[in-house]
């Protein structure tokens, strides 16, 4: 299931992602205060931690969503720090929102074909098929509008939109919100799979068992600034960890 820590932590390791003393504030609340987190190439890493902490507004602030008011975001050694999103996207990251945010009245290929608006010189039919054979349930269901679709199917195919752009770092938010326990597992399933293909990802997730069990390192958040940090596994097996976010 996870990838050994020797691979990610060996030596000549890149640094993909690195966010250092950031702080965002909405108006005068600070949702977070000198956060610093990174992403190593081949990681899964997780933010845990109660509603309101700051952890989907770390992963807003990565991707250009919010206004980065201190601090510096470096992504493959280049500032990315004040970027659009659409800039985010044409050097590789992808974010899968919560809430999905696909377009319903669009089919399951229109939706995809969409997650490739900016590349250039296609419209990745390739891909797509690709991303069919990764998520199978959506195979048969490719010209439905994805407004009828099951919540776990829509989040497949908003997995699969972002995808479309190829990314080296994948951005989730909130994943497994509102899904069965038979698509919990599969959407964690599919992210390791993901996470195998060579995509790094940073994951948003309330359902914090699930996450660490497949995460390589985590942070769990505390009212807008990190606590802790470790690898997954230690964080699954702590029990200050597992009183606050694992129910005992």
């Amino acid at each position: 299931m996870r990838q050994c820590l020797t691979h990610i932590w060996g030596e000549g390791e890149k640094l993909l992602l690195e966010a250092k003393n950031i702080s965002v504030s909405y108006g005068a609340i600070k949702a977070i205060d000198d956060v610093t987190f990174k992403v190593n190439n081949g990681e899964i890493v997780v933010m845990i931690g109660p509603n309101g902490a700051g952890k989907s507004t770390a992963l807003k602030a990565v991707f250009g969503k919010v206004d980065v008011e201190s601090g510096g975001i470096l992504f493959n050694g280049g500032s990315i720090k004040g970027l659009r999103p659409d800039e985010h996207v044409s050097r590789g990251i992808s974010l899968v929102p919560e809430g999905r945010r696909l377009f319903p009245s669009m089919t399951v290929i229109e939706n995809l074909e969409m997650g490739a608006f900016l590349r250039k010189g296609n419209n990745g039919k390739a891909d797509i098929e690709n991303i069919l054979e990764l998520f199978p349930a959506l195979k048969d269901k490719r010209k439905q509008k994805a407004g009828v679709l099951s919540t776990g199917e829509q989040q497949m195919l908003a997995l699969g939109r972002a995808l479309m752009q190829k990314p080296k770092l994948l951005l989730t938010d909130e994943p497994s919100l509102g899904l069965s326990p038979s698509y919990v597992d599969t959407i964690f399933e599919k992210l390791m799979e993901i996470n195998k293909s060579g995509t790094g990802i940073l994951l948003v997730e309330q359902n914090a068992r699930k996450a660490l069990e497949i995460a390589h390192r985590g942070y769990v958040f505390k009212i807008g600034q990190i606590f802790r940090e470790d690898t997954g596994k230690n964080l699954l097996y702590s029990e200050e960890v597992k009183r606050a976010f694992l129910g005992g």
